[in-house]
């Protein structure tokens, strides 16, 4: 019925283009002009081809179960080039302006908006470590080593000198955000190895960014210094603090501008993408870390906005990030495989191979000296398993590839090229492919799927505020005392600012109890069931009415999470110290001490009380002090 109807549609169409054309030459009734929409339609036809593979993908159970779905957009991006350049057309390739300021963002607010604060914080020293010295030691170690290759004279590259080589180890060297996260999220890792190896991946991009413009620079300079050298260093600090600081900003600006939108609740969402890619732009400009800036943001402005917009400005939040960055992940590994068969190529066999095994070798070697360090420092140790998961799931993707698609020297640009994407297609289709074999053979422990319950979310709430007091006690001023002070500056001076209302102070077990009575009430007047409510006197009736059987209230999971949210974070509130502790001197508290007082007083009274009863008998001379009694009275 459905061919039926839509060839009766073109049949229709055409006799109607036909009697149009009789009357052309006196009035154009049809036309055609398809230079007017090129590029809006060629956009929408990548992003549906992109959409339609996704939900391919996922209508195949068994495909999905062995090949990543990164993996199979590659191969749909190779199958697209290939039949672009076969039909004599030239395919899009993934440019650097296009992938930087248009693909990349959303998948790094989707990430940083959504991030788990509480494993990323305990183990930020790890993802430091990692993100910061692991990437230097691959940078130079891949770097230098690729210049020894370069003397072999089979090679045939010993115009490649060594600053060339620091630079192509700089951008094969940091692991790629977009690949981890479209592997590790299909295997569903445990939270640990994946806040790691995710961590390290958007924490090591001021690493990659101070890098390669060093060594760019240092390439046409020809010449470093010991000042420059210095320069670099600070580079790194400037590059990373700086993109951190203008995500902060932009955070206390988005979360600020909420507050005044309760009369527009249509325009919320639109703050927040507008803040956050504001705050990307901003530190791109400066060439600052861009990817530092958008997780900032995202991690300040999350809370206070939550708070002052609605629930259904949540919802399109949410959804649309969602939306956003797996589109935005789809179209970079398409383009990556459409890329691929453009070229141009320059293949060297023994550069590609060495810079294959280099990869491999540096990374393997880095994560086990590093974790040897590392697990003199952590309380839990990560096992000979956990390392292995964290080196081969260091993965490399599109971020390299633009990196290298920004070089100025062509011959040196091709070889470096067809190098970076030799090494993405093995990282993404041999290791993405066979991590998640390798997990369930090793027996690695995978992500919780159910949630935690009520009794565990008590008992890690109440570890917390009793290793804050230890802390607090001890003097030693740990993570979990810093995080105490944080919460408590936050709650007396910047929900005042950033949260609208009474919503700043009022429990938010009562405002969630009010919020969803209001809902609920007007669900039901708008659904026109208000006369369907009780009355009063059929209430009165049911409640003296003994109850026949209990009725466990259903709600959905929706729900039942932001309940456990509002009681989690109204379990215990800790009491305010009046003086600060210290080991030197101790101050005295007027409560404490009055409290003091009237106890002594007391305890003197009941002294005296039974002092009174007592009979004590002096000793004989014989017998010795301690050979004394002290007789009581019955009872006593």
């Amino acid at each position: 019925i459905a061919i039926l109807v839509l060839f009766s549609f073109l049949e229709f169409l055409l006799g109607f283009i036909s009697f149009s054309f009789l009357f052309l030459n006196t009035f154009p009734v049809l036309a055609f002009n398809y230079e007017h929409v090129s590029k809006p339609f060629v956009i929408s036809l990548w992003i549906l081809l992109a959409l339609l593979m996704k939900l391919g993908f996922h209508l195949i159970p068994r495909v999905s179960h062995i090949v990543p779905e990164s993996c199979l957009l590659i191969f749909v991006g190779l199958l697209v080039g290939g039949i672009i350049k076969a039909m004599d057309q030239t395919p899009p390739v993934l440019d650097t302006k296009l992938f930087f300021l248009y693909l990349l963002p959303p998948i790094i607010l989707d990430a940083g908006y959504f991030l788990p604060i509480r494993p990323f914080t305990e183990n930020m020293g790890t993802i430091l470590v990692f993100a910061v010295v692991g990437t230097l030691w691959n940078a130079f170690f891949i770097g230098g080593m690729m210049f020894a290759v370069c003397q072999i004279e089979a090679a045939q590259v010993g115009h490649v000198d060594l600053l060339s080589c620091l630079l192509f180890g700089s951008i094969i060297s940091a692991v790629d955000p977009v690949a981890v996260l479209a592997v590790f999220e299909e295997i569903h890792i445990n939270e640990l190895l994946h806040i790691l190896v995710f961590g390290e991946s958007l924490l090591n991009d001021a690493v990659t960014v101070v890098l390669y413009h060093l060594f760019e620079e240092f390439a046409h300079e020809g010449t470093v210094t010991v000042g420059d050298a210095l320069l670099g260093v600070v580079s790194f600090f400037v590059v990373s603090v700086g993109g951190v600081m203008v995500g902060f900003i932009y955070g206390v600006l988005g979360a600020f501008t909420s507050r005044f939108t309760s009369h527009s609740r249509v325009i919320e969402p639109l703050f927040v993408f507008l803040y956050s890619y504001m705050a990307y732009l901003s530190a791109e400009v400066f060439h600052l870390s861009g990817i530092m800036s958008l997780i900032a943001c995202g991690v300040i402005m999350r809370p206070y906005v939550e708070a002052n917009i609605s629930h259904k400005s949540y919802t399109t939040i949410k959804y649309f990030l969602k939306m956003w960055s797996s589109v935005s992940e789809t179209l970079i590994f398409i383009f990556l495989g459409v890329s691929t068969v453009e070229g141009p190529h320059n293949w060297n066999w023994i550069f590609v191979i060495f810079t294959l095994i280099l990869c491999l070798l540096s990374r393997v070697l880095g994560v086990v000296g590093l974790t040897f360090i590392i697990n003199k420092f952590r309380i839990i140790k990560l096992t000979k398993k956990d390392q292995f998961i964290v080196a081969y799931g260091g993965l490399r993707g599109a971020i390299a590839f633009s990196l290298g698609f920004l070089l100025t020297d062509t011959e040196k640009k091709d070889m470096f090229l067809t190098a970076i994407i030799t090494v993405i297609f093995f990282t993404v289709f041999v290791q993405g492919m066979t991590i998640r074999p390798l997990v369930e053979l090793l027996a690695v422990k995978k992500k919780k799927e159910s949630k935690a319950s009520i009794n565990e979310e008590i008992h890690t709430q109440f570890l917390d505020h009793l290793l804050t007091g230890i802390e607090d006690i001890c003097g030693h001023y740990g993570h979990h005392h810093w995080k105490d002070k944080l919460n408590r500056f936050n709650r007396k001076y910047v929900k005042k600012w950033l949260i609208a209302g009474d919503r700043s102070s009022e429990p938010q077990l009562i405002s969630f109890y009010n919020k969803m009575e209001m809902k609920e009430a007007m669900m039901l007047v708008e659904s026109g069931s208000a006369a369907k409510l009780p009355s009063l006197a059929l209430l009165l009736h049911q409640r003296r009415a003994p109850p026949k059987q209990r009725a466990i209230p259903s709600i959905s999971k929706t729900r039942e999470q932001e309940i456990r949210k509002i009681l989690r974070a109204n379990l215990q509130k800790t009491r305010q110290r009046l003086r600060s502790y210290s080991r030197h001197d101790l101050f005295s508290d007027p409560f404490e001490d009055s409290m003091s007082e009237i106890r002594f007083r007391k305890q003197r009274v009941q002294m005296e009380r039974r002092m009174s009863h007592y009979l004590t008998v002096p000793a004989n001379r014989q017998e010795t002090p301690s050979a004394r009694k002290v007789w009581f009275e019955p009872g006593q």
